[in-house]
């Protein structure tokens, strides 16, 4: 389909986005945290690859989803640092959506600020670790995958999980503690 694609075939290209675009998208709003934004970073990479389809190259050795992984990562990632240094403030915003109901509960409630204090956490991490955990407990990509993605080998990235978990464990506690 990337042949056809770099021949300048417009619908093989929309049968690629709309193949990935959920799965790109869930990558990028976990690392930027705003479903706008997101939207914004996978039109744009999507752009990018028409505009530059030659760009991934199949004898890499990278699927083609672990080569655009990359390209959203590091869309996501400039769009962070054009935010601070705009002095744009970030926040994780809709997350109560998935628990909205017309009668919460005590316990959806619960539910509900518990998953956002743990995103709040998760958005905290530094990058690498953030990354880290996005691209293997969210968006399902084994070590070697991410690894790739993220440009590292697996044993750094197996470093990036373990520090980041540790990190949001203690953040975690440390919450627990303060709210008790």
């Amino acid at each position: 389909m990337l042949k056809r694609i770099v021949d300048g075939d417009h619908g093989a290209f929309e049968v690629l986005v709309r193949r990935h675009t959920d799965k790109f998208f869930g990558l990028a709003y976990r690392t930027v945290a705003d479903r706008d934004l997101a939207a914004d970073i996978v039109q744009k990479s999507f752009i990018k690859l028409w505009q530059y389809p030659a760009r991934f190259d199949p004898s890499s050795g990278a699927s083609f989803t672990t080569w655009f992984y990359r390209v959203v990562l590091n869309e996501a990632r400039d769009a962070l640092r054009r935010q601070k240094r705009l002095g744009v403030h970030v926040s994780v915003d809709g997350l109560s959506l998935a628990f909205e109901q017309p009668e919460e509960t005590a316990l959806q409630q619960e539910k509900e600020e518990k998953f956002e204090t743990l995103e709040r956490e998760i958005q905290s991490l530094p990058d690498r670790q953030k990354d880290a955990l996005n691209l293997c407990f969210y968006e399902g990509l084994s070590n070697k995958e991410a690894a790739s993605v993220l440009g590292v080998g697996v044993k750094a990235l197996e470093s990036l999980l373990m520090r980041g978990k540790a990190r949001l464990k203690t953040k975690l506690q440390d919450d627990a503690r303060g709210a008790s």
